[in-house]
């Protein structure tokens, strides 16, 4: 791209609230260029990030960051804040090993409220600031800013709700790049959003309330009938007004790519008295046409050219082999329905939802509802399979127990992204599933190595198994595995020749461990693979064959508290076990971001690693 003209002279977001509406201009465009650059050689969320550019500098130009706190919704349009909040110099290490994370991260900037990486937060997070402030009496302002998609979460109702009966210093900005909250009607809608978001209006209005109000005898019926005068007006034009019917002042929709006409509602919003909403709208993917003609593709994409918008296919995954299965095993049996928490596309279920739309539910950020409306469909005699991401299937604890295990109701988790996720960090890394539903009675959990393993799964789970059944797999494709391995049809396999040395594994460590047992083959040290594919309960069989085993060494690609590991190993133990036992997992800490490989090495997963481990421990 050409000379950075601005970005490496911004340091603090105080540095551009001078500038001219031409010189935001160019920024804007330069924000664009660097973002496009950055995300075409690194990954990430792009769609989102060019669609709140201006919206971002119209917020940094009317806030004072960090006394006033800016809390992002989900974090995947957090691209610009962190250029404007001075970290373009290390913006080339977006989503990299020890670089900036591609969501907020507190421990990164003061200018970062929390972090964030799952959806639907910000205003309960924002309304619990905009208390604490008013608590210590302090003038500063907090402000949500929330995307349409995450209006789909049922927490943020819980937020608004509470939020609306307080007078709190709390603004509201939802990014409506898809859909439209109020059906409007033509250019008088459009005129009188402008109309009201000016500050002027605002203060005549309240001016006028109060003084009707003063007149004796009369003037609080006279208040209250304006009142009602001006809402059925303004029915008939905006169609809804949700959220002032819970208390929230509403304004808008804004145009979003308009700087001033957003600095002029930001302090419209400033003046009001209690809670407001600030409505406004963006074009995702705004100034790159690929973007803006795909937005689904490039919201969160590999690297990709610049110039073509092609990107690197990763080829077959099981999220792709799980979507063609549930087509298949679907055409053959009319009871099975799939589920998705807005991710039909991250779960592979896109032909699914076209083929057989009468059995697809996208149920939006909803992730408890989905579980308990599958425990309705299980109830109404369908087999339904919710398909969630690992670390999204963390808000559905209390539903897994209460509307489906304990009520011993038949439903299938497709648990995408289990294990190392990569680049997104944290917030996104899947290793709490084993542990956490390992702990619900009357759940049977999967972990397949292969596609193949996988197909036998989920005809376990629809045919075989009872109650709630979870299938996990990784993101991404299989590892390799050997040539001459002969998988069963049971819940364990067996590698190599048994001997004193026991490998224990489950999911794509299965192929690493594989390439360890013939690197230490070829060291003079024998040592057999068990991978256990039904990872809860585990096979009395396959306890057994750990029993008779002189060194046991388990490699587990989830948390250690909880793990299948840990329990392997209580239950040798009450069977009066002698023998030398080992775990390998990941012990207490959020895993950050980096490559997958590279987080395989890290905590010991990689054929190396495991190698190692197993030459030191016989």
């Amino acid at each position: 791209m050409d000379k950075i003209k601005y970005l490496d002279k911004i340091n603090s977001p105080s540095d551009i609230k001078n500038f001219n509406d031409s010189q935001l201009a160019e920024l804007a465009q330069e924000i664009r260029e660097v973002l496009i650059e950055t995300v075409s050689q690194n990954g990430g969320h792009l769609a989102s990030n060019l669609g709140a550019v201006e919206l971002t500098l119209a917020i940094h130009r009317s806030f004072d960051s960090p006394k006033d706190k800016i809390v992002w919704d989900v974090g995947h349009q957090i691209y610009t804040h962190k250029l404007l909040t001075g970290r373009y110099e290390q913006f080339h290490t977006l989503r990299k090993k020890d670089g900036l994370s591609g969501f907020s991260r507190p421990d990164e900037s003061e200018h970062d409220t929390f972090y964030s990486g799952h959806s639907s937060v910000s205003i309960s997070s924002a309304y619990g600031l905009s208390c604490a402030n008013s608590i210590k009496g302090n003038q500063h302002y907090s402000v949500a800013v929330i995307g349409d998609g995450s209006l789909t979460g049922g927490l943020v109702y819980e937020a608004l709700n509470n939020a609306g009966r307080s007078k709190s210093k709390l603004i509201i900005i939802l990014n409506d790049n898809e859909m439209s909250i109020s059906e409007n009607v033509g250019s008088m809608a459009r005129y009188l959003a402008i109309t009201r978001s000016k500050k002027r209006y605002v203060t005549m209005k309240d001016k006028l309330e109060r003084a009707l109000s003063m007149i004796p005898f009369v003037g609080k019926k006279l208040a209250d009938s304006v009142f009602r005068l001006k809402t059925k007006i303004k029915n008939l034009i905006y169609k809804s007004t949700m959220f002032e019917d819970m208390g929230i002042r509403y304004m808008g929709p804004i145009d979003g790519h308009n700087i001033e006409q957003m600095c002029e509602a930001i302090e419209t919003a400033k003046s009001v008295k209690g809670p407001v909403l600030l409505h406004v709208s963006t074009v995702k993917g705004k100034g790159y046409d690929y973007a803006e003609k795909s937005p689904s593709v490039f919201h969160g994409i590999s690297k990709f050219d610049i110039d073509t918008g092609e990107y690197k296919n990763s080829g077959v995954t099981f999220g792709g082999e799980f979507g063609e299965l549930m087509c298949k095993m679907a055409s053959q049996d009319k009871r099975i329905c799939l589920i998705t928490a807005a991710m039909s596309l991250g779960t592979g279920l896109e032909k699914f939802s076209k083929d057989y739309s009468n059995r697809f539910f996208d149920v939006g950020i909803a992730e408890e509802h989905a579980v308990t409306f599958a425990s309705g469909l299980s109830k109404g005699g369908m087999l339904p399979v919710f398909a969630v991401y690992s670390t999204f299937l963390q808000r559905c604890y209390d539903q897994i127990i209460h509307d489906g295990a304990l009520q011993n109701q038949r439903m299938v988790l497709a648990i995408d992204r289990a294990g190392f996720v990569g680049d997104d960090g944290e917030t996104h890394n899947g290793l709490y599933d084993v542990s956490f539903l390992g702990s619900i009675p009357n759940v049977t959990i999967y972990s397949p190595s292969t596609y193949d393993e996988m197909k036998i799964a989920f005809g376990n789970a629809f045919y075989r198994d009872s109650d709630v059944v979870a299938v996990r797999y990784p993101r991404g494709g299989e590892y390799e595995i050997p040539e001459d391995f002969e998988p069963s049809l049971k819940t364990y396999d067996l590698y190599g020749e048994m001997s004193d040395t026991l490998i224990v594994t489950y999911g794509r460590i299965f192929g690493p461990a594989c390439k360890a047992q013939k690197q230490l083959k070829d060291k003079g040290i024998s040592a057999c693979v068990l991978k256990l594919n039904r990872i809860r309960p585990i096979d009395p069989e396959a306890i057994e064959i750990a029993a008779r085993s002189k060194n046991i060494f388990f490699f587990e690609e989830g948390v250690r508290s909880g793990s299948v590991g840990e329990k392997l190993a209580a239950t040798l133990l009450q069977k009066g076990y002698k023998g030398s036992y080992s775990l390998t997992a990941v012990d207490d800490c959020f895993v950050k971001q980096s490559s997958v490989p590279q987080l395989m090495k890290q905590y010991g997963f990689d054929a190396d690693s495991i190698a190692e481990k197993v030459h030191r421990g016989v």
